[in-house]
């Protein structure tokens, strides 16, 4: 039986891409137990990610993609904790735009496991809103968090730079729909759902286009 919990935090701030620039409010979330704990997304506000880690070791900043408003505070929180921070190489090019010149701690591959107290989590690579976008699998806690990949309600964003709407279409469909229908699914911004709940309208996804 796992002690493992997960936390969430809500952090806000801006998204920045193409020109454009948006206010958005970020899911954070935080697998671990009392003695240790991961990090998903360090969106916005390392100081508030920092007190929610409350002193427990951080084993890793884990990057789901590299969109401005998921990594702008990687670098700070790793730098105040000693984590590293983990992001799939595909996503470079777009992590260079937030953070030239400071590369991510580590790698991040398709198949690869994460663990934490207790738990594993499974590294999906779910291309689509962005070339190196990942989901992290978690069997044992009945969930999976899948960034800016899936969402109530249907896909990610596929309308800007580095996205394209077949390439996530496939993730969903290949990656993440296979998920048993209970699965949690714990997203990147906004309400959670599940596999079971968003499945049956991927036909209606495709054809509307986005």
């Amino acid at each position: 039986m796992t002690t493992a919990r997960i936390e969430h935090l809500v952090t806000s701030g801006t998204f920045a891409l193409d020109g454009g620039c948006w206010d958005v409010d970020n899911n954070v979330w935080l697998v671990g137990d009392d003695r240790e704990v991961l990090v998903i997304d360090a969106a916005h506000d390392a100081a508030a990610i920092e007190k929610a880690v409350g002193g427990r070791r951080l084993t890793a900043v884990v990057c789901t993609h590299a969109h401005n408003d998921h990594i702008d505070a990687a670098p700070e929180l790793a730098a105040r904790t000693g984590a590293v921070v983990l992001l799939h190489p595909d996503d470079r090019e777009l992590w260079e735009q937030t953070h030239p010149g400071a590369a991510p701690g580590g790698s991040l591959t398709d198949g690869q496991e994460l663990s934490v107290a207790g738990v594993t989590l499974t590294v999906l690579h779910t291309p689509g809103h962005s070339p190196g976008g990942v989901c992290l699998y978690a069997p044992a806690l009945g969930t999976v968090f899948t960034g800016d990949t899936l969402f109530q309600g249907g896909p990610g964003a596929t309308g800007r730079s580095f996205s394209d709407f077949p390439t996530i279409v496939d993730s969903i469909r290949d990656r993440l729909l296979t998920l048993p229908p209970e699965t949690v699914v714990r997203t990147g911004h906004g309400d959670s759902t599940t596999v079971g709940a968003e499945a049956p309208a991927l036909a209606d996804w495709i054809a509307r286009g986005h």
